[in-house]
């Protein structure tokens, strides 16, 4: 069978999914796929999620668009429930449709308000699929952290270091994308991120989170900048908050939403605060929080990395990096990452594949016993090399 679309460079390795429930996917012969990658990471709550499909069908039956200068029940509920959760009580959000505009948008915001031209990063970050944010060659600065994670002086993080002291002074904000990695899994000193942060705010930059893949529970908190004790002007969310549908959003501060205020800022976008993607916002939310998954996502979180753990012997598995369920398997090499990655599908499992390492990002509705079997069928993988 020719496939017309376009898969972007991807190598297609499931040719016909027809179905989907839970942990799982199901191709045309019936075969089913645990999805250990959510969905690239998007399907919090599992595939084809009873709960959230009733509230989609409800939904569309009332009023699934209206536009961005219209607002609706729903549409207050979501942004209430949203901001709640991200402890930003009296601030504002806008529903946008993918984590690449809610960054994109946080970040002319920023610019707006700061009159300040640069923006600052990890260098190992990922930010988005824009041009504006992917060509970094102009009006960037890359802050290169790798010195640090050897610094003995971690833990403290010296303000004076070399490091911070190169920050340009025209910083609009930071983006802080706390522990993905471009998805390698790593995770910065706290103590250097409050220090970048004090930095940034004391020359009258602003603080955005991209939570795009760390946000929804997958680390094991609500957001994952919550791991660093920071308060951020701008919250960045995505992928895991609408369980599959796409729909993102951009929350901003009580103090930055009244500097909004003074100095309006104008965005417009065919399918901004749609009701139909603000609904799906809230019942996701509200499921999380009935089924206490963050606490389960936690647990289950500490019993992966316990047999991931298990898994490294210096030989094949070289390390194991997480938090909650997100984590990274570094391999020794390329070629048996890839031959175990297509060993797994064969099993009917599938997880993410970057180069020398495996992305292991399950649905927080991931069992013990789930997980206790895919761990089985891993350790026969390797077993082989």
């Amino acid at each position: 069978m020719e496939h017309v679309f376009f898969c972007t460079g991807h190598e297609l390795k499931i040719p016909n999914i027809v179905k989907s429930e839970g942990l799982y996917l199901y191709d045309e012969q019936g075969k089913g796929y645990m999805d250990l990658e959510s969905g690239v990471w998007c399907t919090s709550i599992g595939h084809n999620n009873v709960e959230i499909n009733r509230i989609i069908k409800n939904q569309i039956d009332s009023l699934m668009h209206a536009g961005f200068c219209y607002s609706n029940e729903i549409l207050e509920n979501s942004a209430k429930s949203i901001l709640e959760i991200a402890g930003l009580n009296n601030g504002k959000s806008v529903f946008l449709c993918s984590g690449s505009e809610a960054i994109e948008v946080s970040r002319q915001m920023a610019k707006h308000l700061t009159e300040k031209n640069v923006s600052l990063t990890l260098h190992d970050s990922y930010l988005g699929a824009y041009s504006s944010i992917t060509d970094r060659s102009r009006n960037w600065y890359l802050l290169n952290w790798e010195q640090c994670k050897t610094c003995p002086d971690k833990e403290t993080c010296d303000l004076s270091c070399e490091v911070l002291q190169k920050i340009p002074k025209e910083v609009s904000e930071f983006i802080f994308e706390p522990g993905s990695s471009s998805g390698f899994v790593r995770f910065p000193p706290k103590s250097l991120i409050n220090n970048i942060v004090k930095i940034v705010r004391d020359n009258g930059g602003k603080i955005v989170a991209n939570e795009v893949t760390t946000g929804i529970g997958r680390t094991g908190k609500w957001f994952g900048y919550q791991h660093y004790d920071i308060n951020p002007d701008f919250i960045a969310v995505g992928k895991g908050v609408g369980n599959g549908y796409p729909v993102s959003i951009a929350l901003i501060n009580e103090p930055t939403t009244k500097q909004l205020e003074r100095k309006s800022f104008h965005y417009s976008q065919s399918h901004q605060n749609d009701p139909l993607g603000a609904s799906i916002v809230y019942a996701v939310i509200q499921y999380i929080e009935e089924n206490s998954l963050i606490l389960k996502a936690g647990k289950n979180g500490l019993l992966l990395h316990q047999h991931l753990e298990s898994l490294v012997d210096n030989k094949i598995v070289l390390e194991v990096r997480g938090r909650g369920l997100m984590y990274a398997v570094d391999i020794k090499n390329e070629k048996i990452t890839n031959s175990i990655y297509n060993d797994l599908i064969e099993k009917g499992y599938i997880v993410g594949n970057r180069s020398a390492s495996f992305r292991i990002d399950p649905p927080l509705t991931i069992t013990k016993t789930e997980i206790d079997g895919f761990i089985e069928e891993l350790r026969e993988s390797l077993s082989l090399f």
